[in-house]
């Protein structure tokens, strides 16, 4: 386990901070803002997706200046590695999405294949209109489909191997205090 600890010591302290904490928090406050123009009279749903959008739920939740339903669900491809693997449910959401508005929160668009499939997921379930909402879209070529964008961007970042503020690290420093790369990556 300490091997671990100090590996993980190592990743921060020689990580580049791409976007720092006050930047990101400035952007958390203007995607409320287009969020709650554009949701203010729909009655959404939000849907956190696990674990990677819950810092930025959180931060977005108390700023929404309308009443919102809030629920979860957790589907991932990467179970604390590097690189993504086939989409795992570990649990769907147990909530009428029938002719609601669904927005799906999560903490970065990097190929948006998990994204687009939880997408899919809420529209076969009944939802009127599905939008996203991302903190960070990793600039590169490599989307799902080319023309893939979340609705509501807080970021974009370059294309590096990126954690904090939901992103991870093999499971760890999704509570670093900013947007960093580790370096190499």
């Amino acid at each position: 386990m300490t091997d671990t600890v100090d590996e993980l010591k190592r990743v921060m302290a020689e990580a580049d901070c791409l976007v720092p904490e006050a930047q990101v928090y400035a952007a958390i406050d203007t995607m409320a803002t287009q969020i709650t123009d554009a949701l203010k009279d729909s009655n959404p749903l939000l849907l956190c997706a696990m674990n990677g959008g819950l810092i930025l739920t959180g931060q977005l939740l108390p700023r929404l200046k309308f009443p919102v339903q809030a629920e979860y669900l957790h589907a991932t491809r990467y179970r604390q590695e590097t690189t993504g693997g086939i989409l795992e449910w570990k649990l769907r959401p147990d909530v009428d999405m029938n002719g609601r508005t669904v927005l799906i929160v999560d903490d970065i668009l990097d190929e948006g294949t998990t994204l687009d499939a939880i997408a899919d997921y809420c529209r076969t379930q009944g939802a009127s209109q599905v939008l996203t909402a991302v903190l960070v879209d990793k600039q590169h070529d490599r989307k799902a489909r080319p023309d893939l964008k979340a609705d509501f961007t807080g970021l974009e970042v370059e294309d590096r191997f990126l954690f904090g503020f939901g992103m991870d690290y093999k499971g760890y420093w999704r509570n670093a205090p900013g947007i960093y790369a580790v370096k190499g990556l």
